[in-house]
């Protein structure tokens, strides 16, 4: 049994823990407020880095396909910026292990046709990351895979479809994506698909899920793809939670208390039967989920710039208009706080309880809109932090970390085995 193993398990036995922390000479102190808060930033690094960290959604694949991806820098120059919010060293210092590759399909798929063929393009791209840099990275298909990867130092690669366009109309295709390695799949996207609607249009095309969607819901059951319910609309959720055999995630959604009347984020009814099904929601970072007040903001500052850039003469990629761009953003303080994010988390674990939340950034996904004090993967840390000022405890950082997440997959892998089995 390995060390972390060993203290997890003493940590599972509550009078062994107590004894522990009152016993052990050396050992930190779990009671926060007799820590110096330098003591608990550190304690907050040892559990990022104690724990297996799971993302429910980074959007490196897209960000390679149009920018490329660069592996050049060390842990030592983590501090020297790069284009996006997720690298190698980042990751190491965050303590992230197993940031789900999201294989974006844009909506524009659906109708210039391609969508399973650009997504075959990106898991491509990603399965030749562990080819490249066999001592960084390893691809995994079950929360078994993370953990051995883990063992050897290796960040793990999980993959998840964002958009079911590229399934097209060929419920085979489930059975072919899952073969590829993709492991949820989020039903759509910003536009109704031919699976269900989309929490960003209007056009309410199925009401919910189609009848196709309804066979899509019950093959990915069979195949032990997890269900990602992320930019659906509320009836669609509740559709898929209806039909479901196995728990569902929503792997970057943030909760629409904060966000009023925003259905891409989703509702407390609607986080208590996720919890009912014993899914598991991931908290997306991007400001724009947190609150009312940054949407606003946001909404403001791309009308005064696009009236400025135009006012200039200026496309959106000139070096002037981005550096104004930038200033605007500070100036204007457009970014929510990593307390908000933690209030999310509190919601969830008040409305629902605490086994039922965990990490989805949205890395390389929102653009410039990451809160102050979450600006890349490195930074997994500082929320953790807030999460034990707030009094959240070791066991409760662990299931936030990875638990939950791998609760849900186990239990889709064995629905999936069942299933097979049975037909």
């Amino acid at each position: 049994m390995n060390t972390k193993s060993f203290l997890e398990n003493l940590l599972s036995v509550s009078v062994l823990a107590i004894l522990l922390v009152a016993c052990a000479p050396g050992e930190k102190r779990k009671n926060i407020a007799e820590m110096t808060d330098d003591e608990v930033k550190a304690y907050a690094d040892e559990l990022a880095h104690k724990f297996i960290m799971v993302d429910g959604h980074v959007d490196l694949p897209f960000r390679m396909n149009v920018k490329g991806f660069m592996l050049t820098k060390t842990v030592e120059d983590v501090s020297v910026e790069t284009s996006g919010n997720f690298d190698y060293p980042k990751a190491k210092v965050g303590g992230l292990d197993a940031p789900f590759m999201s294989i974006y399909v844009p909506s524009r798929y659906q109708e210039t046709g391609g969508a399973k063929e650009f997504a075959d393009s990106l898991i491509d791209m990603v399965s030749r990351l562990p080819v490249t840099f066999p001592d960084m990275f390893a691809m995994a298909n079950s929360p078994q895979d993370i953990e051995k990867n883990f063992a050897s130092g290796l960040i793990s690669l999980p993959m998840g479809m964002e958009n079911g366009a590229p399934i097209e109309d060929d419920i085979n295709n489930v059975k072919y994506f899952f073969d590829r390695g993709i492991r949820y799949i989020t039903l759509t996207h910003s536009r109704d698909n031919q699976i269900c609607d989309s929490s960003y249009d209007t056009s309410y095309t199925w009401n919910g899920l189609s009848p196709f969607g309804e066979e899509v819901v019950k093959e990915m059951n069979k195949w032990g793809i997890m269900i990602d319910i992320s930019h659906v609309t509320d009836s669609a959720a509740f559709d898929a939670l209806a039909i479901t055999k196995a728990p569902v995630i929503a792997s970057h959604s943030s909760c629409r208390k904060f966000t009023p009347d925003w259905e891409r984020n989703m509702p407390d009814n609607l986080i208590k039967a996720l919890a009912e099904n014993d899914g598991v929601i991931h908290i997306n970072f991007g400001s724009s989920f947190l609150s009312k007040e940054a949407q606003d903001k946001r909404e403001k500052m791309r009308e005064d710039l696009t009236n400025w850039r135009t006012e200039n003469n200026l496309t959106s990629d000139d070096s002037t208009y981005i550096a104004y761009a930038k200033q605007y953003a500070i100036d204007n303080d457009v970014y929510e706080d990593i307390q908000t994010v933690a209030d999310h988390i509190d919601n969830v674990v008040s409305v629902a309880g605490i086994d039922y939340v965990g990490f989805g950034s949205d890395y390389d996904g929102v653009g410039d809109s990451l809160p102050k004090g979450l600006k890349d993967v490195s930074t997994y840390p500082n929320l953790i932090y807030e999460l034990l000022k707030r009094g959240y405890s070791e066991e409760d950082i662990a299931k936030i970390c990875y638990r939950n997440t791998f609760r849900v997959w186990n239990k889709v892998q064995e629905v999936a085995a069942q299933m097979q089995a049975e037909s």
